[in-house]
C-alpha cells in the first residue's frame, strides 16, 4: 500500500516504521509544520491514509481527503458528535472511511465481552458500576474514546443505565467515568462493578502502543476496495 500518514506524532511514527516494516511505502507524512501539504495528496498517489490527529483538526482532515477520493482510516477521538456528517460526506463522494476508538485486538475483544457482561447484569441493582481510565498526560481528549466506546456499549445493553460522566455521580442510572493521566501511559482501561460480597471486572492493560499501530495498519489493508463506513465490529466479525 502507499500510505499517507496525517497526525506525526509518537503513533503516527510507530506507523511509519511499522508499515515500512511490512513493505509499505510511506509517500508522505504531515503534521502541524507541513499541514497544507494535506491539501496535496492525490487519490492517484495515495492508496489510504492513516489518521491519528487532534480532535480539532480532524474533521478538515476528513473533509480534505474524502473530497480527494482517498480512503481513511483513523483513530482519532473526541470528534464523534460529528459523525453523522461525515456519514453524508462519505456517501455524497462514494468514500471509504474506517474509524475506531481503538485499533487494539485486545481491546476490541474487551468491547465484546462488555457487551456481553452488561446484558448478565440487566437488574443487578446491588450492584455500582464504574469505568476507569489511564492515559499518557499528553492525550488531549478526556474521557477516552475507548472508555466512551465501554459506557456507550453499557447503555445499549442494559437498560438501567441511561448516560455517562465524567466524574463521580449519586445517579445509578448514569455510568460514571474516572479518567488519570500519568506521563508515558500506554493506556488502561478498566470496568468495575462491586457489590458488598464481591466484585466483577474486566480490564485492558496496554503494554505499549504496537499494538494500535498494527491493528490501524490490519485495517488499512482490509478497507482497500471497499466502500462506505466501517468499524472494528465489521472487521472483526
Amino acid at each position: 500500500m502507499r500510505i499517507a500518514i496525517i497526525g506525526y506524532g509518537k503513533m503516527g511514527k510507530l506507523i511509519h516504521s511499522l508499515a515500512e516494516e511490512a513493505g509499505h511505502s510511506v509517500i508522505a507524512t504531515i503534521g502541524l509544520k507541513n499541514k497544507e501539504e494535506l491539501e496535496q495528496l492525490k487519490k492517484e498517489d495515495v492508496d489510504v491514509a492513516i489518521e491519528f490527529s487532534h480532535p480539532d483538526a480532524a474533521m478538515d482532515n476528513y473533509k480534505s481527503l474524502l473530497s480527494a477520493g482517498i480512503p481513511v482510516v483513523t483513530g482519532t477521538t473526541g470528534w464523534h458528535e460529528k459523525l453523522d456528517e461525515v456519514r453524508e460526506l462519505v456517501i455524497a463522494r462514494e468514500g471509504s472511511f474506517f474509524h475506531a476508538s481503538n485499533f487494539s485486538i485486545g481491546v476490541n475483544i474487551v468491547f465484546q465481552l462488555n457487551k456481553m457482561l452488561a446484558k448478565l447484569m440487566e437488574g443487578k441493582n446491588d450492584y455500582s458500576l464504574t469505568i476507569k481510565e489511564i492515559h499518557h498526560t499528553t492525550k488531549k481528549d478526556a474521557p477516552s474514546g475507548t472508555a466512551i466506546s465501554l459506557a456507550e456499549q453499557i447503555i445499549q445493553n442494559n437498560s438501567s443505565k441511561t448516560d455517562w460522566i465524567n466524574e463521580e455521580s449519586k445517579d445509578s442510572q448514569i455510568i460514571p467515568i474516572f479518567s488519570e493521566r500519568i506521563a508515558d501511559a500506554k493506556g488502561f482501561h478498566e470496568v468495575d462493578y462491586s457489590s458488598e460480597v464481591d466484585t466483577i471486572q474486566i480490564r485492558h492493560n496496554a503494554k505499549s502502543r504496537e499494538g494500535f499501530a498494527k491493528g490501524a495498519l490490519v485495517a488499512a489493508e482490509w478497507l482497500m476496495g471497499k466502500k462506505g463506513i466501517f468499524t472494528m465490529e465489521d472487521m472483526m466479525t
